[in-house]
């Protein structure tokens, strides 16, 4: 039945009267059978062409077993490490261990390997030798060239190299992998299949190749980090479909040779992909683990489109989906959120709509779908382009159906807002809506900072459109009688950012009365521009050299900067603060971070000035600086302990 989940046993297969599978698909995520997923996407796009597919998911790597269970397959083994790479997935910025895993069931950490790609390949090889392998997924597709890795400090080989796998398959993947599995039921052997578009290979000579960009080899870049930068910027410029060049890397006798990016989907292609028969939940198997904790996220939420024209740069979306935007049309989304609403556990709330930003519905422009994108520009940094179509009504028009549908109370907008892109509309009628029905409460955006020497390098906009869109923002609220926040997401010791800027965004952070409960401190993952910067020192795109903070004690330095009024930075704060020679910053006066240490100078300072000077402390800040008494702090000591006993004894 081709609307049950896809057969993850023996039995599943038998159910369906098959002996043997066309082809096998191993993931790194638990099984859900969503559209947000990427191996349920692509074995039920496997499934609607008559192909005979199973899924193995999470298998335990330490042995060929669960690799074997469902037989080998006729034609070739897909594996995908998961929606998230899996290095990230295991590690902090800080590289510590993390203790849970979102894409697992119940949450549960440690079901899946470091650097999964890699070993579920050398496991696959261990049990059926001489099979074709394609290897994709996000964590392969930013490492389809010499690379950066954060974990072990160095620059690691092509993923091609070091996996063994036949084809990389890099960017979203449908049309690489369906034009893959045709050419392999047609017979072609694996060795011969270097024509498609989106995928990489490994050749020992370039007799078959005319046209192509060769990139610093292998021992260039490990070795040279201009060269490093240099083949990045070859790489980050030729990531497009219309107008991008087969890139060629050497690793010792070995060339890697990527073709270029896959063809954008079209609207009716994305349509038919959100249309297959998912069952739009976790597999049964997981229901003794409380099901995966990923799922609960964007259960009820529509994926609108895929790309970003946004090109902030240390995501690394535009070497994965590219900076077109591709579309879904508004009757399969309509469509979709019906579907949505007929499930048992639906309250009335669409919890998103959008994709990697949600106020992209459209290319940026025309010229993109004949031409591409332009090679050396951005759509938005470090200004709007002129040919930047910022119209919101094809965005607005789809909302306003969403939210009138049978059953829907309330549709959000959570994946956020570009509110740069958004006042570049000038259109006051989108931003009326969004705050009268799109938010509820809090509206996350990310400025990420404020310097102009770090956003600039980010490839954000300055603090004065983020100040812009808040006045405009608190302005709209006020006067639709609504009390709703804006939460914004900052960024610590991103390359450029050194004590100076981190203090710099912490100034603006008091000023603007913000508290930031949750910062994120740089990772430099695969395939960002922004890793590249980490790594040399450089701006690949100009070839200016930038400070970078590396040393893991300055990072958590920059990062209580951020949230200096966190009891337990104090320490950290202090330090930073001696460090960049701002100690204005320690005292008691109401633009002081912190308090001075008792018995410090400053903390003399204090009292002297108190008694000298006529003017008196604002009665907020007074009460805010003064210490308890040590014979008070004993009394509320012993009432706490008199409590503490008191609840022992009743319990």
């Amino acid at each position: 039945m081709i609307n049950s989940f896809i057969p993850v046993s023996k039995e599943d297969m038998n159910n369906r009267g098959w002996d043997q599978l066309d082809f096998l698909f191993v993931s790194g995520d638990a099984y859900v059978d969503h559209p947000s997923f990427g191996p349920a996407i692509l074995c039920r796009l496997l499934e609607s062409k008559g192909y005979k597919i199973g899924l193995i998911a999470q298998p335990d790597w330490h042995s060929t077993t669960d690799f074997l269970k469902l037989g080998k397959p006729r034609l070739g083994v897909f594996i995908s490490a998961g929606n998230l790479d899996s290095m990230l997935n295991k590690f902090t910025a800080a590289k510590r261990f993390r203790s849970s895993d979102n894409y697992s069931p119940g949450g549960k950490a440690g079901l899946r390997p470091e650097r999964a790609s890699l070993v579920y390949c050398t496991r696959v090889r261990e049990a059926f030798k001489n099979i074709p392998i394609i290897l994709g997924g996000i964590e392969a597709s930013l490492r389809r060239f010499a690379h950066y890795d954060y974990w072990s400090n160095r620059v690691r080989r092509s993923i091609m190299i070091d996996s063994r796998a036949d084809l990389v398959v890099y960017g979203m993947g449908e049309k690489q992998v369906v034009e893959i599995a045709e050419q392999l039921a047609y017979g072609l052997d694996v060795s011969e299949i270097h024509s498609v578009h989106g995928t990489c290979y490994a050749v020992r000579s370039l007799d078959e190749l005319w046209d192509y960009t060769l990139l610093p080899s292998f021992d260039q870049v490990s070795t040279n980090k201009a060269d490093f930068a240099a083949a990045f910027k070859i790489q980050y410029e030729e990531q497009d479909p219309i107008r991008g060049k087969t890139l060629v890397q050497q690793h010792g006798p070995v060339y890697v040779v990527q073709n270029p990016p896959a063809a954008s989907l079209s609207t009716a292609e994305m349509d038919a992909i959100y249309d297959l028969p998912y069952t739009r939940t976790y597999h049964p198997s997981y229901e003794r683990w409380g099901g995966v904790p990923a799922l609960n996220e964007v259960k009820f939420s529509l994926v609108s489109h895929r790309g970003c024209f946004g090109s902030c740069s240390f995501c690394a979306i535009v070497s994965h989906q590219g900076r077109i935007i591709q579309s879904r049309s508004k009757e399969s989304l309509l469509k979709e959120a019906k579907a949505i609403t007929e499930l048992p556990d639906f309250k009335g709330y669409i919890h998103d709509v959008g994709g990697p930003t949600a106020n992209f519905r459209l290319p940026a422009c025309s010229h993109q779908v004949e031409r591409g994108t332009c090679k050396g520009k951005q759509c938005l940094f470090p200004a709007p382009c002129s040919e930047l179509r910022t119209s919101h009504d094809a965005y607005l028009e789809l909302l306003r159906e969403l939210r009138s549908l049978p059953k829907v109370k309330k549709v959000f907008i959570r994946s956020g807002i570009r509110y740069d892109y958004l006042l570049a509309s000038q259109e006051k009628e989108f931003l009326y809506e969004l705050c009268q029905y799109h938010v509820s409460g809090q509206l996350k955006v990310a400025p990420e900072h404020v310097s102009p020497k770090v956003t600039g390098l980010m490839g954000k906009p300055g603090k004065g459109v983020y100040l812009a869109f808040k006045n405009a923002f608190d302005q709209m609220n006020r006067s639709i009688g609504k009390e709703q926040y804006l939460v914004p997401y900052f960024m610590s010791s991103h390359p450029g950012s050194g004590l100076k800027e981190a203090i710099e965004l912490a100034e603006f952070l008091r000023d603007t009365r913000c508290q930031p409960e949750q910062v994120q401190d740089f990772i430099p993952t695969p395939g960002s521009l922004s890793t590249c910067m980490y790594y040399t020192g450089l701006n690949p795109l100009t070839g200016e050299e930038i400070y970078v903070a590396t040393n893991p004690h300055e990072k958590r330095l920059q990062r209580a900067l951020l949230q200096y009024r966190d009891p337990k930075n104090y320490s950290l704060v202090y330090e930073a603060l001696e460090k960049a020679g701002r100690t204005d910053l320690i005292g008691f006066g109401p633009n002081c971070f912190i308090r001075p240490r008792r018995g410090s100078a400053q903390s003399g300072a204090r009292t002297f000035d108190k008694q000298q000077s006529s003017e008196k402390l604002p009665e907020s800040i007074e009460k805010r600086n003064s210490f308890p008494k040590k014979e008070n702090k004993g009394k509320f000591n012993k009432k706490k302990n008199a409590r503490k006993l008191q609840k022992r004894r009743i319990r």
